[in-house]
């Protein structure tokens, strides 16, 4: 029998699944970040080494068995940047004694489109701390919507809520606001009570933005008019997003898989956005077929 490995990697952590012919799991296991745009090449490699010989050892099965391996991660959404890696990982795997000639790197985004829908068209919508959105047409070509990063895109995930509900602070201080209760929790919350303790903070602390996005949601689930509004404005700019890609795709009836946590945990958000979702009419809302590790075993079945 044939079998096949799928990494999902991220920044914090890398998910392994070995799986038979039938994309029935035969073994898991988890591992160290795989964004090798921050860690390295090297060793992000050395960690995908590490997960493919555990699930090997473990299940006794032998390498010469595996038909093809596929990871997709954080930092590979150009095709460079993941051949990139690709051609590391051979190396480094030849130098430590593994025999690998079918491996393939892709984006994150990717594998968890291809698991969410078995390989058929449909769309994901990945909001969390950034956002992006990747649709698969009839003809299995690939469109991406959104994707630009902090500095010029990310609308709608949690570090725009966060940036949003900060500079709505930052005016409060200077008084050219009216007071938010969202300056209250972020007191409580981070002992940010001030300009000079939010320049700080932000900008010689590495301060993460997007954890104030759960405080917007909150003060706007609470009735702040100001947070409200910002909620409002980033539930619309997912719309944009989402209306963007079904033109894309033609289909008449756009599926959609959300990815996430700022749009797939309970909060006041989520239920806004799905909420704005349904009465698009042409939408539907689905779960995931597989989870992108199977996603990323997958592609390898249709690779190689």
């Amino acid at each position: 029998m044939n079998y096949y490995i799928g990494l999902d990697g991220g920044g914090t952590k890398t998910a392994c699944i070995l799986a038979d012919e039938n994309l029935n799991p035969i073994y898991e296991c988890s591992g160290g970040p795989s964004n090798f745009l921050i860690r390295g090449t090297e060793e992000v490699s050395n960690t995908i080494l590490n997960l493919i010989n555990e699930s090997l050892e473990k299940s006794s099965i032998n390498l010469d068995n595996v038909k093809g391996i596929v990871i997709g991660t954080t930092g590979a959404g150009r095709r460079a940047d993941a051949e990139k890696l690709e051609n590391d990982f051979l190396r480094i795997a030849g130098d430590r004694g593994f025999s690998i000639k079918n491996f393939r790197v892709e984006s994150d985004a990717r594998i968890a489109l291809e698991g969410a829908f078995l390989g058929k068209p449909g769309s994901i919508l990945i909001a969390g701390t950034g956002s992006i959105m990747f649709g698969k047409d009839s003809n299995g070509n690939i469109h991406r919507v959104g994707g630009f990063g902090r500095f010029l895109g990310d609308e709608g995930s949690g570090y725009s809520l966060g940036r949003k509900g900060l500079t709505a602070v930052s005016k409060f201080y200077d008084g050219r606001s009216e007071k938010t209760m969202l300056a209250d929790l972020i007191k409580e919350e981070f002992n940010i009570f001030d300009s000079a303790s939010l320049i700080t903070e932000v900008y010689q602390k590495s301060f993460d933005i997007s954890k104030i996005a759960p405080l917007v949601i909150q003060c706007a689930e609470s009735g702040c008019e100001l947070c409200t509004k910002i909620v409002n404005e980033e539930v619309d700019e997912l719309l944009l997003h989402v209306k963007a890609m079904h033109k894309k795709l033609e289909e008449d009836i756009l599926m959609l898989s959300l990815i996430g946590g700022t749009i797939t945990t309970k909060n006041y958000y989520a239920e806004k956005f799905r909420l704005m979702v349904e009465e698009l009419g042409n939408v539907n809302i689905i779960n995931a077929e597989l989870p992108p590790a199977l996603g990323a075993a997958l592609m390898a079945k249709l690779y190689f």
